[in-house]
């Protein structure tokens, strides 16, 4: 199938049935634990991302694009339901997040995983 890239070069009608495929599959990803982390290892900010979640000691998912055989079907599908086309894209408790580390600056992230139970809440 190629590189993760490679959705790039198919055909309307190649794309829709490949999607056809891989959306149910990314959506079972999703809901298989509380963080997932749809990312490349060549991609610095998913690598940020990665070590981010590692240091707040977040349990998560990360899923290397590259590294699958349909991993361009899969980042088609994550276009298509998230309307998000870059890498990375992550979920929490099964909703997409969006820009993560805008979210840590602003105090968000750790009290979304603590909700889904990624990590334990902070000691009062």
């Amino acid at each position: 199938m190629g590189g993760w890239w490679s959705s790039f070069c198919l055909s309307a009608e190649e794309r829709r049935a490949r999607l056809e495929v891989a959306l149910p599959k990314t959506k079972d990803i999703v809901a298989s634990s509380p963080v997932v982390i749809f990312s490349s290892t060549h991609c610095p900010l998913s690598g940020r991302v990665k070590q981010l979640l590692t240091k707040l000691g977040a349990t998560f998912k990360a899923i290397e694009l590259e590294e699958l055989s349909d991993g361009s079907d899969i980042h088609l599908a994550l276009r298509k339901w998230t309307g998000q086309s870059t890498i990375p894209n992550v979920f929490i408790s099964g909703k997409h997040v969006g820009v993560v580390m805008s979210r840590h600056r602003e105090g968000k992230l750790v009290p979304l995983l603590v909700e889904a139970g990624a990590i334990a809440a902070p000691a009062v």
